[in-house]
Parts: C-alpha cells; structure tokens; sequence
C-alpha cells in the first residue's frame, strides 16, 4: 500500500468524483501488542514506532477516522496512554492518493496515437492529474485504462497541464523515451501551443500584443494567480501573445500563443489586459452567452514526433458552448489557422 504520492499544483476541483472501475482498495488490519518499554507513551507516539513505514500524521489522521481501536472502543485522542502489554487494532486504510492512481475507462476522443505519441481532445469540465478535491475521475485514470504502459510513465504519461474548465488538445507520452523528449521540447519552447480565448471588451492597441509580466499567487486570494513583481520567491517569467481575430464593442476573440507555461497563464495575462476572459469569473470575467466557464480553448499543437522526429501539426474546433457564445457575441471563427 502506498502511503502517499506526490502531486503537482491541483487543477480546479473537480464537481462530480467518479467511482473506480476496480472497486474499493481492501484495508488491511494490523495488531499490535503494545512491549514493555513503550509502558505509559501517548498512542500516536507508540504507533509510530509500531507500524514505522507509515508517516505519525498518516497514523493520527486514521485515529481521528477511528480506525484504532484500544480495549475495543475507537481512540480518537492522540494524547491517550497506554500499557504495556495491551492490544492495538490498525485499519491501515488507502489514502485517497493511493486509491486515485487506478485504471477507470473513460472514451477519450483521440486525434492521434502510435506507440509513442497520444493526442488528445479534452472536454472541459475534466480534470487532468489527481489532487485535492478531485482523486478519481481524471484524464490520468482515464490513460492508465486506455493502455497498459502507463502505469509505469510518471503521471502516466501527462507532459502538460489544462485547467478543469479549458477545452482542448493535450499531448500525452506513452513511452519512456518520447515522455522525455516531449517535457525537453517543452522547456525549450518548441511545441507551438496556440488556444482561442473570447474575452470582455473591445480590444485596444496593436492586432498583435505580447505580454511578458510574471505570475505566481495572489497573496489576497489563494484560489488564484496574478501578476506579480518577479523577486524570484513571489513571481515566475511568463510569456504570451496575443492576437486579436475579431472584435466588437462588447467582446473579442483572440488567439493566444504560449511561450511559458504558468497555471493559469492566460487567464491572468488577459486579466491583466483588461480583457477577461467570458465566463471566468475568478479572473474578473462574467457568465454571458451561456458560457459557464472561462471561454477558452486549446486549438491548435505543432511539434516534432518526440521519437522519429517527423513534423506534426493538429486542430480543433471549438466545443458547442464556445462555438454557440462566438454566434451569440456577433463575432465569427475562421477556421484558417494562424502561423
């Protein structure tokens, strides 16, 4: 059983977990006869040393779940003594952690796959890695079922993150090789990653405007990133352009390029801007044209095959919600892509 695993920054949670396909982890019962030397010690202190390969705040939670019993009732205080010679029962339950990393089929729509490479198109609404919040029901379950090489990838394979509300393409490795070569690509900016975003009010200055200004928490709301003075603890370089497509007194559609890839990035850069992003309501923006969400997209993914180095370029259209909010909004998509 696995106490715990790391997990990076957390998407935004996800609102209905689903079950496992697998069913529950079984727990497993642990019996312990507490030895003469531990006479009179607090109960969280002798479980620690009884069952060492788990962490004391792994041990405490599970008292404070009264999964330890002592002379057959639950003991919740951590603080409680005991005596030698007394029986503890363990229920070593999975933590949530343990019980997220499990195979669960979910239809991914799939542009392409070959040995190496997977694309795919994600609906919004779908939260990408386990975390906080959300430990089942994600693209990663979904990619440990799809192929049985992910469960030996880090993050089965996930070399890129969209938040739980943005639509789009997602570039997924299935070997070891081309999961390497895809987060090296990355850090050297040679995946062109390109989203579509419709955002609040009329666009101003130059077609085409790149923002370089870096991120990190907004210290006045945890939930969410901002700009913020680069003093290598508070902020991080991030880079974006942008380039309007059309707009209108009331809205424009932009196309945004990602040079870095900070959370959240183009929600806040656009923020920043003065254009929030339709239906993003963390970010300033507000639901309009039935668009519940941040009304944006990934659309677009150029790069090198990450093991026969050929070029490769792939599109997306955007989800019916979006497409509808473009009609509503007055503005149009033309298909033709961008450089």
């Amino acid at each position: 059983m696995r106490e715990g695993l790391p997990t990076p920054a957390p998407d935004d949670a996800l609102d209905e977990a689903l079950p496992a396909e697998e069913g529950p982890i079984e727990a497993e019962i642990r019996l312990c006869e507490v030895p003469t030397d531990m006479h009179g010690w607090r109960i969280d202190r002798a479980l620690a040393r009884l069952i060492p390969e788990f962490s004391r705040s792994y041990l405490q939670q599970l008292m404070a779940d009264g999964a330890v019993q002592l002379r057959g009732a639950a003991v919740i205080k951590q603080a409680a003594r005991i005596a030698a010679g007394e029986r503890l029962q363990v229920e070593l339950r999975p933590t949530q952690q343990a019980m997220a990393f499990v195979p669960q089929a979910m239809a991914l729509d799939v542009v392409f796959e070959d040995a190496d490479l997977l694309v795919v198109n994600k609906p919004a609404g779908l939260v990408v890695h386990p975390a906080a919040g959300n430990w089942s029901g994600t693209l990663l379950n979904g990619l440990l079922a799809h192929h049985a090489g992910a469960a030996s990838l880090p993050r089965a394979g996930i070399v890129h993150r969209l938040d739980k509300d943005t639509s789009g393409l997602m570039l997924v490795g299935k070997s070891r090789r081309a999961v390497e070569a895809l987060v090296r690509a990355i850090a050297a900016r040679e995946v062109n990653r390109q989203y579509l975003a419709l955002a609040h009010g009329r666009w101003s200055g130059a077609a085409e405007q790149g923002v370089e200004q870096p991120i990190g928490r907004d210290n006045r709301n945890r939930l969410r990133m901002a700009v913020v003075l680069q003093d290598g603890t508070s902020g991080k370089p991030a880079q974006t352009t942008f380039t309007l497509l059309e707009g209108s007194d009331q809205a424009c559609l932009v196309a945004c390029k990602l040079h870095t890839g900070r959370t959240h990035q183009i929600r806040v850069h656009m923020a920043w801007l003065g254009h929030p992003l339709v239906g993003d309501t963390l970010y300033g923006g507000r639901v309009l044209w039935g668009m519940g969400r941040q009304a944006l997209h990934a659309t677009r993914l150029r790069l090198q095959h990450p093991t026969s180095g050929q070029s490769l370029d792939f599109q997306s259209t955007p989800p019916a919600d979006f497409m509808d909010a473009l009609v509503q909004s007055g503005l149009q998509y033309n298909l033709t892509p961008l450089g």
